[in-house]
């Protein structure tokens, strides 16, 4: 079952920012990196911690819990192959940006 949430006006978050929000029953953080708006929820694949307030460094998140980093960009750990985080597809709808949750099969990391 996909469930589709507005989040927020496509404009409404800047470089550099960062926004927690709740879509389907799920905590996911939303990033924009360079203009590029990434989804991801919000729990590390090491150990579930949370990732809204990790360091974010260019395209990498760093767990705060244990300092594991992540592409946005790919979802992954750079040269680490296996532990990727739930990335999820984000649109915009009518001026209003949009993140698809698929409880079945969530967006897999692009390579």
């Amino acid at each position: 079952m996909s469930v589709e949430m507005p989040v927020g006006a496509v404009g409404g978050l800047a470089p550099g920012e960062r926004k927690l929000a709740f879509v389907g029953g799920r905590s996911v953080v939303l990033f924009n990196v360079e203009g590029t708006i990434h989804a991801i929820d919000n729990a590390c694949p090491h150990n579930g911690a949370s990732l809204a307030s990790g360091q974010l460094d260019g395209n990498l998140l760093r767990c705060p819990a244990h300092g594991l980093r992540f592409d946005l960009t790919t979802g992954c750990m750079p040269g680490v192959a296996g532990l990727c985080l739930t990335k999820f597809a984000v649109r915009a709808v009518e001026g209003r940006l949009v993140v698809m949750v698929d409880e079945a099969a969530p967006v897999e990391p692009r390579p």
